[in-house]
């Protein structure tokens, strides 16, 4: 049997698959350029704001708790975390040679109070 030599190569599927995705690129660029798709919201008479926030709380390496930068004692921490809406974002920023009963405290302090929107902030390593 004799083999065919190929003297060209059809590239129009190639093609075609390139705009494809080309296309599915262009419109993924605008989404992420924007950052949210468009939406027209509805518009309302009466609305009540959510209280959502993102709080701080920082725990030194002396043993201090700061919270939105204002140095509190833990029984005023106490207090101020009772008094914030559940929903709110609570952001722990502990030193790395802080002791770590201080950390347990806190988020013994915010389990207690049924917040689940709460984290670690560290550095990241390179």
């Amino acid at each position: 049997m004799e083999e065919k030599e190929f003297d060209s190569i059809n590239v129009i599927p190639l093609v075609d698959i390139m705009l494809v995705l080309l296309t599915i690129v262009l419109t993924a660029a605008t989404f992420i350029v924007q950052g949210s798709l468009p939406v027209d919201l509805p518009k309302a008479s009466q609305v009540q704001p959510l209280e959502m926030r993102s709080y701080q709380i920082v725990i030194q390496q002396n043993g201090d708790f700061l919270f939105e930068g204002k140095k509190v004692e833990f029984s005023e921490l106490r207090e101020i975390v009772k008094s914030i809406n559940k929903n709110s974002q609570i952001a722990i920023l502990a030193d790395r040679s802080a002791q770590i009963q201080n950390l347990v405290k806190v988020l013994d302090l915010l389990k207690e109070y049924d917040f689940k929107k709460t984290y670690l902030r560290t550095e990241l390593i390179r």
